[in-house]
């Protein structure tokens, strides 16, 4: 469901900067893909995709009949995320990256002080520590990573 930026010169295992660019949704009776204008939104989408489908009508003035907004195809890195994962929290970002070997992406979370975490440990002891977020637990929070798709792998990288 995700894309990510494209093709960027390897310097370290994990990207400095978030790697998704563009979020998109691929319609359940077109099969088109959509790009989503936010990762909220996409979040949203995510979140409730197997209750609520993605389709092109979903979107405002969006039709089956419309030509995709984006071809699946080499040009970029595609990251499929699985369904039905949480929403991000509210004040906290979900930022994802491409290791620079194009095995897989990490998922981290940033609270809304900047912090930085990484599993659901950290997760855990940073809602201990901070009693302002009781009504969240770790359930709120997941570490899934998008798969890869290996057809869109450059041909040039050490995978």
């Amino acid at each position: 469901m995700a894309k990510d930026s494209p093709r960027t010169t390897k310097t370290s295992r994990v990207a400095s900067n978030p790697s998704v660019s563009i979020w998109a949704a691929q319609c359940g009776k077109c099969y088109k893909w959509r790009k989503i204008s936010t990762q909220e939104e996409f979040e949203e989408i995510r979140s409730k995709f197997n209750e609520e489908p993605f389709h092109c009508e979903n979107k405002p003035n969006g039709s089956c009949d419309d030509p995709a907004d984006i071809e699946y195809d080499s040009s970029h890195t595609w990251a499929i995320d699985k369904p039905n994962q949480p929403k991000t929290p509210t004040g906290f970002k979900r930022e994802l990256y491409l290791r620079s070997d194009y095995s897989k992406m990490d998922a981290y979370y940033i609270t809304p002080s900047g912090k930085k975490l990484r599993s659901t440990n950290e997760v855990a002891a940073f809602l201990q520590q901070n009693p302002e977020y009781s009504d969240l637990s770790t359930s709120n929070f997941s570490f899934k990573s998008p798969k890869i798709m290996d057809d869109t792998i450059p041909s040039s990288s050490t995978k």
